[in-house]
């Protein structure tokens, strides 16, 4: 059913906006049949975070901004979810054309800027769905014109701690001016100690949230050693390794789409985030786990991303040009890796090549 969805909707998308062809992607998932998901490979069992995740592979932040098709998603065989960002407020976001295809580069562009149907209406998805089970985190993001961005964070945590499977605290987005800047150390230290507060006053009622950091591509090795050693100081449960990124390498061949202002993301993004993903996995000396994320497109690129320190992977652009049926591929080449290797799971080989990555030359950008 996944690769007869995909032979019909990929050639068919192509031909509108890409942010049209998201809103069609998004209504399709709505109105799929139910249907139970094949069972996975308990051999791609992840425990992370206090949570147990069926396989690794989860949609990341940005495609279901505002809830409307998680267990769709759940259902077509995903590990995991994580909606948003949502913020407090409903928000429209910047101006059309913010979206971008880079089609000979297999990227996007995005200026996004956090357009959602604010915490109410998510609320109100996410509770109705509740019964249902399956992780589906949220990504928490501050509203644009906020006068206090920590206290949206706060805010949103105390809101969704009793649906939410985990938090993702999105400081790393490009597209909200001066967001990024609290990824600075004395920002990020008091933004990530409110933030941990806030769980720790719900949980007697709302039970436990893991709260993970997610950060940019673009932080110096400096900038990296101040964001883990605060993750770590405030005991954060897990970091995702990466956001899009402002820079635009060399090698790109749409010149004049990628001189869109935005987050790039997708394959140009791959030795970046994965040498981020290394770079962070050693530094948080196993503190706690990572999500890779940043152009993962096919078995090989999530074991990469896998023995450069991730636990679990994310995606999203890459399945704009291979379509759903790509989480059966990497979930199928991850386990013949484990039965030709003679593993029993994942963890065994989670952070493998990191040191050796670190080592390397950096990415040429």
């Amino acid at each position: 059913m996944i690769r007869a969805f995909d032979a019909f909707s990929l050639p068919l998308l192509r031909w509108f906006d890409p942010e049209d062809a998201h809103r069609m992607a998004i209504q399709g998932l709505r109105l799929l049949p139910p249907m139970r998901p094949r069972p996975d490979d308990p051999k791609l069992a992840v425990r992370a975070f206090g949570l147990n995740f069926p396989n690794p592979i989860g949609m990341a932040a940005g495609f279901d901004k505002s809830a409307e098709a998680p267990d769709a998603l759940l259902r077509l065989g995903f590990g995991f979810v994580e909606i948003g960002s949502v913020t407090p407020k409903p928000q429209a976001g910047n101006p059309r054309p913010r979206l971008f295809r880079l089609e000979r580069d297999e990227a996007v562009v995005n200026r996004m800027g956090f357009n959602n149907d604010g915490a109410e209406a998510v609320l109100r998805r996410l509770a109705a769905r509740a019964h249902l089970g399956g992780i589906v985190g949220v990504n928490v993001g501050a509203n644009k014109d906020a006068d206090d961005r920590v206290a949206d964070y706060v805010r949103l945590i105390e809101t969704f701690a009793p649906v939410a499977s985990y938090f993702t605290v999105n400081v790393s987005s490009p597209n909200t001016p001066g967001l990024r800047n609290l990824q600075q150390a004395a920002a990020l230290d008091d933004l990530l100690a409110k933030v941990i507060d806030a769980r720790e006053r719900v949980r007697q009622n709302a039970g436990d949230s893991p709260v993970l950091l997610k950060i940019a591509p673009d932080l110096s090795l400096s900038e990296l050693d101040d964001v883990v050693h605060i993750a770590r100081s405030r005991r954060v449960d897990g970091m995702i390794v990466a956001n899009t990124t402002l820079v635009r390498p060399s090698t790109l061949r749409e010149a004049a789409r990628a001189r869109e202002q935005g987050g790039l993301s997708g394959r140009p993004l791959f030795r970046l985030s994965t040498r981020m993903v290394a770079e962070t996995y050693v530094r948080a000396e196993g503190a706690f786990p990572l999500i890779g994320v940043g152009g993962i497109d096919s078995g090989g690129a999530a074991l990469t991303k896998i023995r450069a320190g991730a636990s679990l992977i994310q995606l999203y652009s890459s399945l704009i040009y291979k379509g759903l049926g790509l989480v059966e591929d990497i979930k199928n080449d991850l386990a013949s890796t484990l039965l030709r290797t003679g593993r029993d799971s994942l963890s065994e080989i989670v952070g493998a090549d990191a040191a050796t990555i670190t080592a390397e030359d950096w990415p040429v950008q």
